[in-house]
C-alpha cells in the first residue's frame, strides 16, 4: 500500500508509526497521525499552523523519549535513521479481515480503526497518496479528534480545507 504515496506521506506514516511504538502504544491512533504531519510537514499548506509543540503537549507519546535523553541517547536521531536508511523496509498492510498494519524495522503497530479510516479516504481516488490526502483522510471523519487537536492548537479549519482543496459536499440522500 506505501508504494502509491508520495515520499514525504510515506515518511509521514511511518514516522506515526514510529511514535507509536516508542509510546508503547497498541494501536496507531489519529493523533499520532496529526502529530506526524506537524512534524513531517509532507505540504507547503500555511494554513497547518498547529505546531509540533502545541500538538505535543496535547498527545500523549509516553515519556520513553525523556528516559532516553537522560542516558544520552537520542530518539529523535534514532527515529530519523530508521526512516532514512530504511524506507524501503516499511509496508503498509491490509489483512482479509480489513485490519490495517504498518511494519518496519522498528516493530509492527496495527492501525485502530479511525486510523484505518484515514488510509482509506487518502487511498480512495486513484494517484499519489500526498500529504494533503492524509489530511483529507483525517478531517473526513469528525469522531476522531482530528480535526479539534488542530483546531485547539491554532488552525482554521476552513482556511486549511479551502487551502488543501478538501471536498466539503454531502451527498443528499434520496
Amino acid at each position: 500500500m506505501l508504494a502509491r504515496f508520495t515520499d514525504q506521506a510515506r515518511q509521514c506514516v511511518i514516522h506515526a508509526g514510529t511514535l507509536a511504538l516508542e509510546a508503547r502504544r497498541r494501536t496507531l491512533d489519529p493523533d499520532l497521525l496529526v502529530l506526524a504531519l506537524a512534524e513531517t510537514r509532507p505540504f507547503t499548506l500555511e494554513s497547518f499552523a498547529s505546531t509540533p509543540e502545541a500538538l505535543r503537549r496535547l498527545v500523549d507519546t509516553g515519556r520513553d523519549h525523556e528516559l532516553l535523553a537522560a542516558l544520552g541517547i537520542d530518539a529523535a536521531e534514532i527515529r530519523h535513521r530508521a526512516r532514512l536508511h530504511a524506507p524501503g523496509q516499511w509496508r503498509l498492510e491490509r489483512t482479509r479481515l480489513l485490519r490495517v498494519t504498518l511494519h518496519g524495522p522498528l516493530g509492527s503497530i496495527q492501525l485502530a480503526a479511525h486510523s484505518r479510516k484515514v488510509i482509506e479516504v487518502a487511498t480512495w481516488k486513484p494517484g499519489p497518496v500526498t500529504g494533503e490526502r492524509l489530511l483529507w483522510g483525517l478531517l473526513a471523519d469528525p469522531a476522531n479528534g482530528a480535526a479539534h487537536l488542530l483546531a485547539t492548537t491554532g488552525t482554521n479549519l476552513e482556511s486549511l480545507v479551502t487551502e488543501a482543496s478538501i471536498p466539503t459536499h454531502h451527498r443528499a440522500a434520496s
